[in-house]
């Protein structure tokens, strides 16, 4: 008789130890700020931290604020080629000039013990010297245990190629070992130094080896015997995943072309489906937040309307049909980015240096203000302020046709900025669509308010730092 195994382990280990190591790194920078300043203020004025001094919070929030605008809980990451020491420093400088601008600006200077000559400038001296050794320190760590890391893959399908390919290609650390069918051939894995190739029939030998864990990529049921030596993996520890849930655990996507439908309609998440009380709840704040973003924004629209009438000549917007919640059109509003008949010789996507951008929609661009009219389609229920970037119709037929899975994403309504948006850099062929998709389709399976909220402070880095489209 053969048996299915359950093998959702979204509370994975790698997952609570990333979640445990950016949660250490905060609390290792409130520690280093409270040492830093307590110690200038002791050296200076002989006085001790006061811990309920308002001073004293908006300081370390602004720290903190520049540390994460900067990524730099995530040690072991590059910006623009730059490791998070690098970051570190610039952000603390960053912080240092902005608070002294407001110093001078406010006139407090002096007020404040916190706000004395010689404090400030000495104490983030100290913190930024502590925090870029406690990542240099946490990125030696990580880098230890993808060392260490191994993980076994049971079988080795066309799918269970493609994913050992991808990791390899992700993870530059660590090792895999394929056990393939009898009528499996790994030998394309097997070409890699970090890649080992056994038998599928030999997985009681080789599950009494420490694992970081197990990826299930057998087309098939799984029969009694083999159901039990993963039970006991399981039992001592080690996570088993299918193909697409180690996918959401490592890289938070997934990838269409390695999903299946009995996962998709089976798996948990989807809770954006239609009538949902998560749905309501979504649009209800979209309104509340739409309301409020253009009030607050109003300024920066008129300045960017005026901008594009004294940069080039045309129309200040620019509305282009887009694919909407279940393949309906609809007309999206943005502010004019090119030159007036941009696309006079057809539809194409925009590049990277594309010359037909002006330089005022370079720079909205950039800082993603020449989507900010998009709110009008937010309050007209056409889109929703996160969500996936609503594509062209004359693009969806061919993206149709190329990537599997493609219309999941106008399950939801498209939105003003994503994950899509703020996990991968902007790109314009059909290779980029399917890397946005996967993201887009995590995006839709997991969504909640935190994911939500999360993604709004990734643009908000994507904003400051320039780095739209």
């Amino acid at each position: 008789m053969n048996i299915t195994l359950s093998l959702d382990n979204k509370g994975s280990k790698l997952h609570q130890i990333q979640n445990i190591l950016s949660v250490l790194l905060l609390l290792g920078d409130i520690l280093g700020l409270t040492i830093s300043l307590s110690l200038a203020l002791w050296l200076r004025l002989g006085q001790q931290l006061n811990a309920f001094d308002p001073a004293v919070y908006g300081f370390f929030l602004l720290v903190i604020a520049g540390l994460y605008l900067a990524d730099s809980y995530h040690p072991n990451t590059q910006i623009a080629g730059l490791r998070a020491p690098s970051r570190i420093l610039i952000a603390t400088i960053c912080v240092g000039c902005i608070t002294a601008l407001l110093i001078y600006l406010t006139g407090i200077l002096g007020q404040d013990p916190v706000f004395k000559r010689g404090i400030l400038l000495p104490s983030l001296g100290l913190f930024t010297v502590w925090a870029i050794n406690l990542r240099l320190w946490a990125a030696k760590w990580v880098r230890s245990q993808a060392q260490q890391s191994r993980w076994l893959i049971l079988g080795a399908s066309e799918k269970a190629i493609e994913f050992g390919q991808t990791f390899l290609e992700q993870n530059l650390l660590g090792r895999l070992v394929v056990l393939a069918a009898a009528d499996q051939d790994a030998n394309k894995l097997a070409e890699n130094n970090r890649v080992s190739v056994g038998r599928l029939n030999d997985l009681l030998e080789w599950s009494q080896q420490p694992w970081s864990g197990v990826i299930v990529a057998i087309p098939m049921e799984l029969s009694d015997t083999y159901v039990q030596q993963l039970m006991q993996l399981r039992l001592s520890g080690v996570s088993i995943y299918k193909i697409p849930d180690i996918c959401e655990t490592l890289w938070y996507k997934l990838p269409s072309s390695l999903l299946q439908d009995n996962w998709l309609a089976f798996g948990t998440g989807f809770n954006l489906a239609s009538g949902s009380i998560s749905r309501k709840i979504k649009r209800s704040l979209d309104i509340l937040l739409a309301w409020l973003l253009f009030v607050f924004l109003s300024p920066i629209m008129m300045l960017a309307a005026l901008a594009i009438k004294l940069d080039s000549p045309g129309p200040i917007f620019y509305t282009q049909t887009r694919t909407g919640l279940e393949r309906k059109p609809f007309k999206v509003y943005k502010f004019r980015s090119m030159y007036q008949d941009a696309e006079k010789q057809g539809a194409q996507w925009a590049n990277e240096y594309d010359p037909r951008i002006t330089r005022v929609g370079r720079l909205m661009r950039l800082t993603r203000i020449d989507e900010l009219p998009q709110i009008l389609n937010v309050l007209q229920g056409e889109m929703s302020l996160i969500g996936p970037r609503p594509e062209r119709p004359e693009f969806d037929a061919k993206l149709r046709q190329e990537i599997p899975y493609y219309d999941l994403r106008y399950v939801v309504k498209p939105g003003i900025t994503g994950w899509a948006q703020v996990m991968y850099p902007y790109g314009a062929s059909i290779e980029d669509a399917y890397e946005k998709l996967a993201y887009d389709l995590y995006y839709i399976k997991n969504y909640s308010l935190g994911l939500d909220l999360a993604i709004v402070f990734k643009t908000m880095r994507v904003v400051l730092l320039g780095k739209g489209r």
